[in-house]
């Protein structure tokens, strides 16, 4: 059973997941500004290699940080997404395949938000989800930067993402038994 505490959200790997939220509300100012989308992204991709990186190398791995790191990070993706969608840098429909993952997991995280079977421990991530994760920023790079290519990113991104997805669910199966 996960413990969760409002006192983690200040320890440093929290804090700095929380970076993502105002990097996120933001974006949609950020986007307009042609210097500043792509090391916007980028700063915001380096808060979640930091925090996890942090929360391992001086143990303060919470269960608390595993779900704020989880929510900060499709937080400021789906603000990303949404606001080049709105700014017609994407179309709706690359915007559901880039968060294939996303989508496919919601049902699993309203099944631990219910608590069906008691409050879980949030399940780490894995090598498809971190590969997600990567393909994504670099497909909002693409886009950001116009690359004639950018359907073929989305088209990894949202290949990986159904195979990630696929892996959560497999993994809560085992989990279950």
């Amino acid at each position: 059973m996960a413990t969760y505490s409002l006192r983690d959200l200040v320890r440093t790997p929290n804090l700095i997941s929380l970076a993502r939220l105002p990097l996120a509300v933001a974006f949609p100012w950020v986007v307009r500004q042609r210097r500043w989308p792509i090391p916007w992204l980028t700063l915001a991709a380096a808060t979640d290699v930091l925090d996890g990186w942090y929360a391992r190398t001086f143990h303060e791995e919470t269960a608390t940080g595993a779900a704020l790191d989880a929510v900060m990070d499709k937080a400021f993706v789906l603000t990303v997404v949404a606001t080049l969608v709105r700014e017609r840098m994407l179309t709706l429909f690359d915007a559901v395949l880039l968060e294939t993952r996303d989508l496919g997991e919601i049902p699993l995280l309203l099944r631990a938000a219910s608590g069906h079977d008691g409050p879980s421990a949030p399940r780490s991530s894995n090598v498809a989800g971190k590969a997600v994760t990567v393909l994504q920023f670099a497909t909002l790079v693409a886009t950001l930067s116009r690359m004639s290519r950018r359907r073929g990113w989305v088209l990894a991104t949202s290949a990986c993402g159904i195979f990630a997805a696929a892996t959560y669910w497999i993994r809560e199966a085992r989990a279950a038994r």
